[in-house]
């Protein structure tokens, strides 16, 4: 009897001391948590009870105030998609049945973007609806922070304390001959996760989302970052820096603002937002999976992409070369394994919505590493990074303090590949010369010379000597419309210019050959100049 009686006394007691330690520490709220939302007829405050407070202008769908725990983390200037939507936005929106998510929507004749936030979450989930690309040509979201709060930024792209532009009115200089601009230190699309800017206790972090509806595949770089007066944090989905195919349009996103106190956030759930019923949203989708490839060179990682008008997606293989790739919008792709950043096999491939396209393993067929040569300069692999200051090219302009002479070079074949320039520049570091030996029967031969570049500036293309007999001189290869290499990558169209080169031009002995650009249009100055970003450069047996 007496135990029962401690038992149950035991029972109330446990019972008193939960019931006040959830007083004292109320449960986790998560995204069931109510959210506040006050609509004084221009302005949509939301409050999302975890510390994040934001308000949004009704008058053009912009972010102008954006506070975490009190902390004002915008600047006096909106935080916006494209450029700023102007007065011929509409603004609405809604909250759901529970009271637990809120949706704003912010739509024009050809542009539709969203915010939504969940109870007891600090972050801004977004996606951007198109039918037409905006009229300045970049589609993409700009959160202008204070730059005053948020000063802890990537150096690259922290332009504070620069002399001067030393390019257009984007690339900044500083009193030590170093540089910085919004064009470095930013990620490739694969790589792409979740990247920001910090304070004291304060944070603001990007999460990029899938990218399916952006542009330009795996490998290509676009703006992340710049810090001056403001501190900026973009997402750009389409834009003209160096594309290398047309823009896409639909549905860009989910993507996210998180709001942080410390450390760097995780990827957000972003599924939940399918119930948001957003223009352009697909739900219906399918897999594709790659068992193998045979043929690949182990010194490299594969990567394997999807591409057509209408989406794009990657995927890093196995040591095997084998891969899986789910959640693709139903389509035609064209399917693309790349060693390194190059091209070397490609198919068509049909996904089906609700279903799974198995391959079998696939034989690579197009990576010229595999034809002998009496000698070879680099690698192909789609990317300059072994040669000189190739691999500063993301991260630096070429003009740098910090980089080695560009030359102009004279090159041995069998020297240290990082002695051969990254980048060809008609006004800075021409020619480039190459000397080699070939023997007796070599030189009776008639041999193929190739040039691999992976971009190139106003149309340059090379002029080549053999000891000086001129080959033929190319036309120009297509390549985007824009600088490239002086603003952070050196993707574009990788293309190879081939020479057959008659054996009367050989000698047995010492031979040479020199590398000039050529171009039918002027330079705009020594950087800025004719030229390209080597890939790889051979001589065949």
């Amino acid at each position: 009897m007496n135990q029962r009686i401690v038992r149950k006394a035991l029972g109330l007691f446990l019972i008193v001391v939960m019931i006040a330690t959830a007083a004292v520490y109320p449960a986790s709220t998560g995204h069931a948590a109510t959210i506040n939302v006050t609509d004084n007829g221009s302005r949509i405050e939301v409050n999302t009870g975890s510390g994040l407070v934001y308000v949004v202008n009704k008058t053009n769908g912009d972010i102008i105030s954006a506070k975490m725990n009190g902390t004002e983390l915008n600047s006096n200037r909106g935080s916006h998609i494209g450029s700023g939507l102007g007065s011929s936005a509409n603004v609405t929106w809604n909250t759901s049945p529970s009271g637990s998510t809120v949706l704003i929507t912010v739509s024009t004749s050809t542009l539709t973007h969203y915010y939504a936030s969940r109870g007891g979450e600090n972050i801004i989930y977004m996606a951007t609806h198109i039918t037409a690309q905006p009229s300045i040509g970049e589609l993409r979201y700009i959160f202008r922070g204070d730059g005053s709060v948020l000063t802890g930024v990537p150096a690259n792209s922290n332009n504070r304390g620069n002399t001067g532009a030393i390019e257009s009115q984007d690339v900044f200089g500083f009193a030590n001959g170093q540089s910085a601009s919004k064009y470095y230190g930013n990620d490739q699309a694969k790589d792409l996760s979740v990247r920001g800017v910090t304070g004291n206790g304060v944070g603001v972090f990007m999460a990029y989302g899938n990218r399916e509806k952006s542009s330009g595949g795996p490998f290509f770089r676009d703006i992340q970052f710049q810090s001056g007066t403001e501190t900026e944090v973009y997402n750009y989905m389409n834009s003209g820096h160096a594309q290398t195919e047309n823009w896409r349009l639909g549905l860009h996103g989910p993507y996210a603002l998180i709001f942080t106190t410390d450390g760097t956030p995780s990827v957000p759930d972003f599924s939940w937002m399918s119930g948001l019923n957003l223009q352009g949203w697909v739900s219906s989708r399918g897999n594709v999976v790659l068992n193998g490839l045979s043929g690949m060179d182990t010194g490299y990682a594969y990567t394997i992409g999807f591409a057509n008008s209408n989406a794009q997606y990657w995927v890093g293989t196995s040591s095997s070369g084998a891969a899986a790739k789910y959640s693709m919008i139903p389509g035609t792709y064209t399917m693309t394994a790349y060693k390194g950043e190059l091209a070397v096999y490609t198919e068509t491939v049909n996904v089906t919505a609700g279903q799974t396209t198995t391959l079998n393993t696939r034989t690579i067929n197009n990576d010229p590493s595999q034809a002998a040569s009496i000698w070879r300069i680099g690698n192909w692999d789609g990317t300059p990074r072994e040669f000189l200051n190739g691999q500063t090219i993301p991260i630096r302009h070429p003009s740098d303090s910090r980089n080695p002479s560009w030359g102009p070079v004279t090159y041995a074949t069998g020297s240290a590949t990082n002695r051969f320039p990254a980048i060809q520049f008609r006004g800075e570091n021409s020619p480039t010369t190459i000397t080699f030996n070939l023997n007796a029967s070599q030189a009776a031969s008639s041999h193929m010379l190739n040039i691999g570049i992976t971009a190139a500036y106003n149309n340059g293309r090379p002029s080549v000597t053999v000891n000086g007999h001129a080959l033929t001189n190319p036309a120009a290869s297509s390549q985007p419309n824009s600088r490239s290499f002086t603003i952070g990558t050196y993707r574009g169209n990788n293309t190879t210019f081939s020479w057959n080169v008659p054996a009367s031009y050989f000698v047995n002995g010492s031979n040479t050959i020199t590398i000039t650009p050529i171009s039918g249009s002027s330079d705009l100055g020594n950087w800025l100049s004719a030229g390209w970003v080597y890939d790889c450069v051979e001589l065949l047996n």
